[in-house]
């Protein structure tokens, strides 16, 4: 029998009479027993400290505490019980040596423990008890500020034990299940993966972007499939080292997390393993932080073999420090000296699977690279210009591609709807055509290893002879992405490749504010949305990759299997970039066909592979001079 909490400077007597109550019963239908109470109020009296035990519904005792004069620390108590509306099944019952409710940290342990109740018993100067106090939790209704939980008292002792006062927790609880659950049926929930409380904790000097950040992270969490519940800011002195935050902020998100049904925590940080572990024990909610949250969308995104397996080893590198401590003295399963004993713990064995998983597929990425390498070199034989459109993520990537090739790329006005890279072709006049590809979105405070992992994938960029940077116009944060993505771009050692900034979603800015950016900027302005604002861009595509002295170098291809580019974008486009408008009547142009990174090589040799099929012949335009 282990008595929990602060035994230091205990007598025999005093811990004999502790493991005692182990042998009490309460019965679900009663509050409290005398016996029970005058033990405990006798405990408590001649240790001059709190005294609590936990019972379950059968009327046994689970576990006794014993705190300090004022309060006391609860041991763990096991998992919430998983049905809708349910409450963990146990009881507090506990002393107070002075004539006082329930108080906060009674109410917080009620609220995010979930447990039936929380009762307090006043203990007299005589050690006997006087007073009662009882708290429940209670369903509020979705959005509502109401308190998730009541409070009864003070109830004379004397009466209770006399029945003269009735109270049956077994008739409340069952009838307060029974609420919870109908409210939760009730509750309409959008999000595949429930409902969450997203959290920013910065310092003073940080304030200033805490509301963009706290934005950015409410479409993450969309992206990610949660819905949205609260939203919480708080600005500090310096950032608590372990709980992040305050520890009083944080028994507030626990009270407000019952008000609103949540059930996981999102840090707009990235939170270290012993930080994550702290908060988690703390609020009993599931804590996920900034890059975890992230690695989540990835991995619901990811496609190809090289996404899942870029995404498997970020996600490896990232649990790997959560699993526990290093021992390097129970690194591997081994005889002779040093290796006799109990051999591994179930720890280092899932640490050391999880480092040979990585190496796996870090061999297993390294060898795609390769095959990436290979492909890019025959293309570069070939001679044939390659367009790297990159930017910050939602900026409108995907669309401008789809518009401009004829393509049909998965399109979302969601974070990071594209991960794997796309390649499609368009051709310009006199036989000269371009391969455009599309990366993944660039993100602010992008995961350590989760950018290792994808670093290969901007390979492809690497050897690009255009860089479209696409932003977004209308966002207020327009000047962040853009520094944000030249910071990555310049840590990828894409700083010296040409690059040309598109503004796009230029419908949703007045005008004049689109010509100011468009000047201070050098940047062309489109919609990816309306074909009739590409011919400036086109224009300068065209001129930055053929025409001499434009800091690009000169490319020519030719080929039998092509795609032109009048048959991939409407006539009026044509017609705005100065060749010879195709006449309305005739048929409709066909979209271009998708060609995955493997076969690229025979799309650009034009030898008609399987994945790429047939285009429309090339029609004959006159250049207006």
């Amino acid at each position: 029998m282990t008595i929990h909490g602060n035994t230091n400077g205990l007598s025999p007597s005093d811990l004999h009479a502790l493991e005692r109550l182990y042998r009490r019963r309460v019965p679900f239908d009663r509050l409290l027993t005398p016996e029970l109470a005058r033990s405990m109020a006798e405990i408590s009296a001649s240790t001059g400290r709190q005294v609590g035990v936990i019972a379950d519904r059968s009327g046994h005792v689970q576990f006794v505490v014993v705190g300090d004069s004022s309060k006391l620390m609860l041991p763990d108590v096991g998992r919430v019980r998983a049905a809708q509306g349910r409450f963990r099944g146990l009881r507090l019952i506990h002393t107070h040596l002075t004539p006082e409710g329930l108080t906060r940290d009674d109410l917080v342990d009620l609220t995010r423990l979930r447990l039936d109740l929380v009762a307090a018993i006043n203990v007299g100067k005589n050690g006997e008890p006087e007073t009662v106090h009882y708290g429940h939790n209670v369903p509020v209704a979705p959005g509502s500020s109401e308190s998730p939980h009541r409070t009864i008292g003070p109830l004379s002792y004397q009466a209770l034990i006399g029945e003269l006062v009735q109270v049956d927790p077994a008739a409340l609880i069952a009838g307060l299940e029974q609420e919870f659950a109908r409210v939760a049926r009730t509750r309409v929930v959008d999000a595949k993966d429930g409902r969450a409380i997203l959290v920013h904790v910065c310092e003073k000097h940080d304030a200033w972007r805490a509301e963009e950040s706290l934005r950015e992270l409410a479409e993450l969490a969309r992206t990610a499939g949660v819905e949205v519940v609260d939203q919480v800011l708080q600005v500090r002195d310096r950032i608590d080292p372990k709980f992040v935050m305050g520890r009083g902020k944080l028994d507030e998100i626990v009270q407000r997390s019952m008000q609103v049904d949540a059930s996981v925590l999102i840090f707009d940080r990235n939170l270290g393993p012993a930080q994550a572990a702290a908060i988690a024990k703390a609020i009993d909610l599931k804590v996920i932080d900034r890059s975890q949250l992230i690695l989540d969308i990835f991995a619901q995104r990811a496609e190809s073999r090289d996404g899942k397996l870029q995404v498997e080893l970020a996600q490896m590198k990232y649990l790997l420090p959560r699993i526990g401590q290093k021992d390097d003295s129970l690194s591997r399963l081994t005889g002779g000296i040093g290796g006799r004993g109990p051999g591994e713990t179930v720890l280092e064995i899932g640490k050391r699977r999880a480092r040979e998983r990585i190496s796996r597929l870090e061999s297993e990425l390294e060898k795609l690279a390769v095959q990436r390498r290979n492909r890019r070199q025959r293309r570069n034989r070939r001679d044939v210009p390659i367009v790297s459109i990159v930017g910050y993520t939602n900026a409108g990537k995907s669309t401008l591609l789809n518009a401009l090739t004829g393509s049909e790329t998965i399109v979302e006005d969601k974070l990071f709807a594209t991960l794997d890279t796309r390649s499609r072709r368009i051709r310009f006049p006199e036989e000269r055509e371009v391969v455009i590809t599309d990366t993944v979105g660039f993100i602010r405070d992008l995961p350590v290893d989760l950018f290792a992992a994808f670093r290969a994938t901007f390979e492809e960029a690497q050897d690009a002879d255009l860089l479209l940077h696409v932003v977004d116009a209308s966002d207020p944060a327009l000047g962040e992405h853009i520094k944000t993505t030249e910071q990555l771009l310049g840590q990828l050692e894409l700083s010296n490749v040409p690059t040309l900034l598109v503004l796009n979603k230029c419908d949703r800015v007045p005008a004049s504010e689109v010509a100011s950016m468009v000047r201070a900027r050098d940047a062309v302005p489109v919609s990816a949305i309306d074909p009739s604002t590409f011919g400036p861009l086109l224009e300068r595509l065209e001129r930055m990759l053929f025409e001499r002295g434009s800091g690009v170098v000169t490319r020519s291809a030719t080929g039998s299997d092509e795609l032109d580019l009048d048959d991939a974008i409407p006539p009026s486009i044509t017609s705005v970039r100065l060749t010879a408008a195709r006449p309305v009547e005739e048929a409709p142009a066909p979209r271009g066909p998708y060609f995955d990174d493997a076969a690229i090589d025979a799309l650009i040799a034009g030898s008609g592979s399987k994945s790429a099929p047939a285009a429309a012949p090339a029609r004959t335009r006159s250049r207006a001079r």
